[in-house]
């Protein structure tokens, strides 16, 4: 009997791992689709290219790849719209939650009943970002916070928690690592 114990942990812990892999996969099809379609579909396009090998690194195939570059060039990707919402996290650190989305009141609901099961709350345009300047691909912060080794703990959970999020693409912290 013990071999239908084993078989069992294992198909449980591939299911997990697979879930997992699929939801970056669709996060990075989907970005992939949306810079397709603001470049017209040029692989040269800095942009498109710095997407391309966020999935490469992610392992993602390139046949998944190649659909996610011909559905944004075929104008077939959503119309999406980015989003970015500003909140402070555990210790006031200062959070950028980045995202696309068709519908801005559904995402803005999500991110904030994330953010309120966690204590926190979302803040007003403009009273995070002052911590951050806008780099390449994201966010670079410019004034870094320390934080004790608890509230690293809860930032840990609250960012795994917003990027479980469907809508979410990234979060960045001025925390001092």
């Amino acid at each position: 009997m013990s071999g239908h114990n084993k078989w069992s942990k294992i198909k449980h812990k591939k299911a997990a791992t697979d879930e997992k892999k699929s939801k970056e996969f669709s996060r990075l099809a989907q970005l992939i689709s949306i810079e397709s379609k603001k470049v017209g579909g040029d692989e040269n396009s800095p942009a498109l290219r710095l997407a391309i090998e966020k999935a490469r690194t992610a392992n993602m195939p390139k046949g998944n790849i190649a659909r996610a570059i011909a559905k944004g060039k075929s104008g077939e990707a959503d119309n999406l719209e980015q989003v970015v919402y500003e909140a402070y996290g555990p210790g006031s650190v200062a959070l950028i939650i980045e995202g696309y989305t068709d519908n801005r009141n559904r995402t803005g609901g999500e991110v904030r009943h994330a953010l309120t099961k966690q204590g926190f709350a979302l803040a007003e345009q403009g009273a995070a970002s002052w911590a951050f300047e806008k780099a390449g691909d994201g966010w670079r912060p410019t004034t870094t916070m320390g934080i004790t080794p608890e509230d690293k703990e809860k930032l840990d959970v609250l960012v795994d928690v917003l990027l479980e999020l469907e809508d979410v693409e990234d979060v960045f912290t001025n925390a001092n690592e």
